[in-house]
C-alpha cells in the first residue's frame, strides 16, 4: 500500500533529506533552505539556531495573510529559537512549531497535502 500523500501539481514537496542537503521537487540544495509551496529558497541564516533573528525570517514574514504555520526544522539536540520570533509571527497571524528536521519534513509534506498554508525552515543536517 502507498501511503505517500498525494502533493497538487506545482507545490515543492520534500523527497530526501540529510547529510546536508534537501531534495525538492526534484531539486537538490546543499545549504538552509525556506520551504513555501511554490518555492524554495536558500536561508542564510547564523550556525547556532538560537542566534536566528526576525531579520532571517523576513520573507517568511512577508507572506502574511498566504501562510498560517512554520515549521522550524532543527537538528538534535534542538536549540530555543529566541521568544521575539514567535511573537512576530504571531503578529503576522503565522504561527510557529519546532521540531526535528525529519519531523519537520513529514509534517510538510502531509499539511500540503491537505492543502494547508504552510511552510519549512529546515536547517541542513
Amino acid at each position: 500500500m502507498d501511503i505517500t500523500p498525494v502533493t497538487p501539481r506545482g507545490k515543492q514537496t520534500i523527497t530526501s533529506y540529510g547529510a546536508g542537503q534537501f531534495k525538492i521537487s526534484g531539486e537538490v540544495y546543499t545549504t538552509n533552505v525556506l520551504v513555501f509551496p511554490d518555492r524554495t529558497v536558500q536561508w542564510t541564516i547564523p550556525t547556532d539556531a538560537k542566534n536566528i533573528s526576525v531579520d532571517h525570517l523576513s520573507v517568511v514574514l512577508e507572506e502574511e495573510g498566504e501562510i498560517d504555520l512554520l515549521l522550524i526544522g532543527c537538528p538534535k539536540p534542538m536549540q530555543a529559537i529566541p521568544m521575539g520570533i514567535r511573537m512576530a509571527l504571531k503578529e503576522a497571524g503565522i504561527n510557529m512549531e519546532i521540531m526535528d528536521t525529519g519531523g519537520a519534513v513529514r509534517t510538510y509534506n502531509v499539511l500540503l497535502a491537505e492543502g494547508r498554508r504552510v511552510a519549512a525552515a529546515l536547517i541542513a543536517v
